[in-house]
């Protein structure tokens, strides 16, 4: 499933319309990796780049010159060389990022020296995320000092530099239709790639085996890269809130977590899931593992238009703190034992997270300095959990190494909360049921 060229088009004329004429975003694309010798990573395109030009290929610069006579969409990229895709395969060219992309202009990588600052000259203000590249900050202070040198014949070099971090970002978060159909194809990829590791979990087998079930199946339904790295801890390896080692091996009795999700044209899918190696939950797994699903699923009906990002946060905390009083797993008052952190010995992260293309999506959650309000076209995780540590003598030996959460990827719309991973089932009963399926 790929994003239409009209969809990126779109997105270019409302991030012009928010730039002030006499300016010039600049952005730029990611860049090939080292993975060890004469290794690569796999490439992965820059977030912003990628959503404003859907344009695949490293090291390319986008601007934006909103009113330009000549096109207000420029684009450098590598040149063809049709001996190195032999090695590297296929690129577009100049000529394929006008025809193929949308683009006003094109030139060639090597060009940027000619070019830039004739595209900077007379430019009051340049948007561009300053810090994000060191390399190519650099350049742009060298392009910045050539047009200064030409300040007798003329020329003006931009006397503002502001990131472009806030506009572009704050457009981002909002997703349209098209982004929202792919991501929920990511979502139902990555639901049923969790079912399959529940009905084939087992005691005996490894972490990785239950990973290689969900990355397998991703990769054969178009989803060739997970959004972040897997998380598959069983027993006390689910206390590790970012465990990805995925060596152990499985053993009866034990809750598994697991946290993956595909990523499909660069949007991100995001699911935990908890359940037992066996099938089987026993009483303690059983009591906290409610309490959670209790919570997130309260959480998630509270994701109406208008509430506040922090209060499905302390929702989670009020709700969690008082079922942890009710297992005696905390003693006290429950306003109290928030005041003082208690819950945090069992409850360390926060409620979610913003979802898009990337899995920690860009996006404020203030707003001059005041929690924002849930606004229709977001999209966010919901993720509380329980860790009780392996070597916490203040509760009794049963509930030790016990780690479970509960993740679900939630659009806010006008209607209510809409779960976008509803595939994979998580209430006590559907678990157990779909894992006897084994």
């Amino acid at each position: 499933m790929k994003i239409a060229q009209d969809e990126f088009a779109r997105r270019r004329a409302a991030l012009l319309q928010q730039l002030p004429s006499n300016s010039v975003a600049l952005v730029s694309a990611s860049h090939l990796k080292s993975r060890n010798r004469d290794a690569e990573y796999a490439f992965r395109q820059d977030s912003d780049f990628y959503y404003l030009t859907g344009f695949n290929e490293p090291d390319a610069l986008l601007l934006l010159i909103p009113g330009r006579v000549e096109g207000e969409f420029v684009l450098f990229c590598p040149p063809r060389d049709p001996q190195m895709e032999i090695w590297t395969g296929y690129r577009a060219g100049p000529e394929g990022c006008v025809r193929d992309f949308g683009a006003d202009q094109a030139f060639a990588l090597d060009e940027l020296e000619v070019q830039m600052p004739q595209l900077l000259d007379g430019v009051h203000r340049l948007y561009y995320a300053l810090g994000s590249d060191e390399a190519l900050d650099a350049r742009v202070r060298g392009w910045l000092n050539q047009v200064r040198a030409q300040s007798r014949q003329g020329a003006q070099a931009p006397e503002e530099l502001v990131l472009l971090d806030n506009l572009l970002h704050e457009q981002r978060l909002f997703k349209s239709d098209a982004e929202l159909a792919v991501m929920r194809r990511a979502a139902e990829i990555s639901a049923e790639a969790h079912c399959r590791a529940m009905r084939l979990s087992r005691p005996g087998l490894y972490e990785y085996q239950l990973e290689a079930e969900i990355t397998g199946y991703s990769i054969q339904q178009g989803a060739r890269f997970q959004a972040y790295s897997p998380i598959v801890g069983g027993g006390a390896n689910g206390c590790i809130l970012h465990y990805i080692e995925n060596t152990a091996e499985l053993q009866d009795g034990d809750l598994v977590l697991i946290d993956a999700g595909c990523e499909l044209d660069n949007y991100a899918s995001d699911i935990t899931r908890t359940f037992p190696v066996n099938g089987r939950f026993s009483p303690q797994q059983k009591a906290l593992y409610q309490l959670v699903l209790d919570t997130q699923l309260a959480c998630i009906d509270a994701m109406q238009p208008g509430v506040l990002w922090n209060r499905i946060h302390d929702l989670s905390v009020e709700l969690l703190t008082e079922g942890l009083i009710e297992l005696g797993l905390l003693q006290g008052e429950r306003d109290a034992l928030i005041e003082e952190d208690a819950y945090r010995r069992f409850y360390m992260h926060r409620i979610g997270h913003w979802l898009g293309m990337d899995v920690h999506d860009v996006g404020q959650y203030k707003i001059d300095g005041e929690w924002r309000p849930l606004e229709p076209g977001m999209v966010m995780t919901i993720e509380p959990g329980l860790y009780v540590a392996p070597d916490d003598e203040s509760v009794a030996p049963e509930w030790r190494g016990i780690g479970i959460r509960i993740e679900d990827d939630v659009l806010v719309t006008e209607q209510g909360p809409d779960v976008l991973t509803r595939g994979v089932p998580k209430s006590i009963a559907d678990i157990e049921a779909l894992m006897a399926q084994n």
